[in-house]
């Protein structure tokens, strides 16, 4: 369903009501009796996942899965995929230059790259009455999978041209990717660059702003919308991170949204930040309905702030938390 999404972000920003849109899939599995190999691997049962959620709970848009191993599997990383847990990468494929060099940019369909395509473009198709977002990884976040997180941290000091080189070929790849979301009717991408929010400001915005910003070019417009996650300690980073041009911003626990929503610019929506793990999966219901009431009451000043979740919430979390999660907002609606 083709959307104008600046007009989307304008009514939420001008909306009576606080809205919610928390990175949500995996608590769909037991409404649609799937197991995470099933969403993880098929787009038609991860799509039935997505599209029972919408049904049920009054999230302003449908997201897909936040799965970080996808397109490093489609360059070539092993993957561990086990019944319980999300997949994950379990070894870098790029050790120094020549191998970077030598990195070939995939086609897309590689790997699940196709499925998860699939998964959006289904979801599209059979919710009409809101936004779909597919999800792609940030070409920092992805760079660190190929080459590991401890060594890319060091190139970056040591040899900044080979992670500059590993990159671009990741931005290329993320751009097409990007595309290939976009000609099916999608309406938008969450960018997940939890990565960046390890480094300072100067070298988030040479290693990861720079090449968001890149992709945020070649497909944003008014019928699509970017999105940019990052869960990492962004509260000095939010000027890089607005350095490039998405729509919207989304932030993790580990940030007081106190000390972002004032650098948030009012036409942007930003969006945060119930404990994934702490609070959906192993909180209670009761912890869930404070934390929400007392983040809605911090924020009240900002009408571009819609509630989420810090990050992906994660399998295995008890259908009730979800349940006080949105019903604290209800309750928090109705006083206002």
């Amino acid at each position: 369903m083709k959307l104008n999404m600046q007009h989307w972000v304008e009514e939420i920003i001008n909306s009576s009501e606080r809205k919610v849109l928390p990175i949500m899939t995996y608590p769909g599995l037991k409404l649609a009796n799937k197991q995470i190999m099933d969403v993880v691997r098929d787009g038609a049962s991860q799509a039935q996942c997505i599209e029972a959620l919408s049904h049920k709970y009054p999230s302003i848009a449908a997201v897909t899965i936040m799965d970080l191993s996808v397109e490093a599997e489609a360059f070539g990383s092993p993957i561990q995929f086990t019944e319980n847990e999300v997949p994950s990468v379990i070894a870098a494929i790029v050790n120094d230059s020549d191998e970077a060099d030598i990195l070939k940019i995939p086609e897309i369909g590689a790997g699940r790259t196709g499925m998860y395509i699939t998964a959006a473009e289904l979801a599209a198709k059979n919710i009409t009455d809101k936004p779909v977002f597919g999800g792609i990884i940030g070409p920092m976040s992805l760079a660190g999978r190929l080459m590991d997180m401890t060594e890319i941290m060091v190139q970056m000091i040591t040899e900044p041209e080979t992670v500059h080189r590993v990159l671009d070929k990741c931005t290329r790849f993320l751009v097409e990717y990007g595309k290939a979301y976009k000609n099916k009717e999608v309406n938008g991408l969450i960018i997940a660059e939890p990565a960046a929010g390890l480094l300072s400001p100067e070298m988030c915005t040479e290693f990861s702003s720079e090449y968001v910003k890149n992709i945020v070019d070649a497909l944003q417009d008014e019928n699509f919308m970017i999105i940019l996650h990052n869960c990492g300690n962004t509260e000095k980073l939010v000027p890089s991170l607005l350095s490039t041009g998405a729509m919207g911003y989304h932030f993790g626990n580990v940030v007081d949204m106190a000390d972002i929503m004032p650098q948030i610019p009012d036409t942007s929506i930003a969006f945060g930040n119930i404990e994934p793990a702490g609070g959906f999966r192993n909180g209670t219901t009761e912890l869930m309905r404070t934390r929400v009431n007392d983040l809605l009451e911090k924020t009240a000043g900002y009408r571009n702030f819609v509630l989420s979740s810090g990050c992906d919430v994660p399998p295995q979390t008890p259908i009730e938390n979800v349940e006080a999660f949105y019903d604290a907002l209800v309750q928090y609606n109705s006083r206002r």
